[in-house]
């Protein structure tokens, strides 16, 4: 079994980590904002909760629809770094539209944007890690660069407290504050990080999205989008988890510390689950553990009634996080063909995009017409089908699969 020691660390190559920078300063930026874009919405601007599940899920379904395009233009092009600037960059400049905007109308339209950004440089950004991660070290390197993600996304909603608490509640200058480490972001992915050289005698792709080349996606990938897409049914938008601290009692001023609480858990787990998953069978029993998680954290949160047993919910959500992200990733780049890993990330994110999208559409109606509790216990249902159906398939097939993509040291789609 992988251990979590400095030699495993340092063999990480240092332009990972430069990706993860990148991820954790647009993270710090991004989640000042959504960490209280939720109850600006309801309380500022006059939302109800379905409208806030229309727009997250709209907005990740866009990011995820994106993807695909910007993944299989990476393939096209045999190059990865140009897109990921481009993405960032969009990302970078959109952000002062927030503070600006004066009505839902426009805010709509900058998460809209903002989320382009992200869906540009999201398939190119995690193919480009697949290619830079030695084969052994691959789950550690998606979870290096998923910490390092999600202690921005905790760093974030902290500085919004702060910010909150300092300035008597004003919305607008937290959306300003979140512009600089934007660009900052934006300024380490056009200089910090180098693309490796295209490997002599890969595949050149010249239709990515064809029917024959989406045909080469083996069997193995196929199985991590469909174990994927009814995960995410169950893993509705994080903006709920700040409705339900609200709804308990917690201070408009304190209500980032939701998410903070959420991702110190997400960071901390990340890492140590990408090392686990590298083991002998790892990617199997980390993703169990990771969706058994979550129906723990549903069933809290449904039946919380006080910040305590709510806190305890974030913290069980944080973990099935930590323990599932990462290794989705890691899931996707173990079975795609180096050549199609673009196109492979981008199918992946817009399969689960639209999950998402009908899990927050879902969780909005059921949030409105019968409350909370149905919301939670509903995505604990999602989880419970998904594990059912995980182990109806897994003594054939699916278990299988995963083992062999946690040797990683073969070639990618065998």
């Amino acid at each position: 079994m992988a251990q979590l020691d400095f030699k495993t660390v340092s063999a990480i190559p240092r332009a990972i980590w430069a990706l993860g920078l990148v991820s954790m300063f647009m993270d710090i930026s991004s989640e000042m904002i959504h960490a209280l874009l939720p109850i600006y919405l309801v309380t500022g601007l006059g939302a109800s909760a379905l409208a806030v599940g229309v727009i997250e899920g709209i907005a990740e379904a866009t990011a995820a629809i994106t993807k695909v395009f910007s993944g299989a233009l990476s393939d096209w092009l045999g190059r990865r770094k140009l897109l990921a600037v481009v993405g960032y960059g969009l990302a970078a400049f959109t952000k002062p539209i927030f503070p600006l905007a004066a009505s839902i109308g426009w805010l709509v339209a900058a998460r809209f944007i903002d989320r382009v950004g992200k869906g540009i440089r999201g398939a190119p950004r995690d193919a480009l890690v697949a290619d830079l991660a030695p084969p052994e070290l691959r789950g550690a390197s998606f979870g290096l660069r998923q910490s390092l993600d999600t202690i921005g996304a905790f760093l974030g909603p902290l500085a919004a407290i702060g910010l909150m608490l300092a300035s008597a509640g004003n919305f607008r200058l937290v959306f300003w504050a979140a512009v600089l480490p934007a660009f900052i972001s934006f300024a380490l992915i056009a200089f910090a990080v180098a693309e490796p050289a295209r490997p002599a005698g890969l595949r050149q792709v010249k239709f990515p999205l064809h029917r024959s080349e989406i045909g080469r996606l083996p069997k193995a990938y196929w199985l991590v989008i469909a174990v994927a897409t009814a995960f995410t049914l169950a893993r509705f938008s994080e903006a709920f988890l700040l409705l339900k601290a609200q709804r308990v009692g917690l201070a408009i001023d304190f209500i980032p510390a939701v998410l903070v609480l959420m991702n110190v858990v997400y960071a901390l787990a990340s890492f140590p689950a990408g090392i686990l998953a590298d083991g002998p069978g790892g990617r199997d029993r980390v993703l169990v553990v990771g969706l058994v998680l979550l129906v723990a954290a549903d069933l809290v949160l449904a039946f919380a009634d006080s910040l305590a047993l709510t806190g305890l919910g974030v913290v069980l959500w944080g973990l099935h996080m930590g323990l599932t992200q990462g290794l989705l990733s890691a899931l996707v780049a173990d079975t795609a063909p180096a050549e199609l890993r673009g196109t492979a990330f981008g199918m992946f994110n817009l399969i689960t995009g639209v999950a998402l999208l009908l899990a927050s559409l879902i969780a909005g109606v059921l949030w409105d017409w019968l409350g909370p509790d149905a919301t939670f216990l509903a995505g604990a249902g999602f989880a419970v089908l998904s594990i059912a159906g995980y182990f109806a398939i897994a003594p054939t097939s699916a278990r299988r699969l995963f083992k062999r993509s946690s040797g990683a040291g073969g070639q990618p789609g065998t």
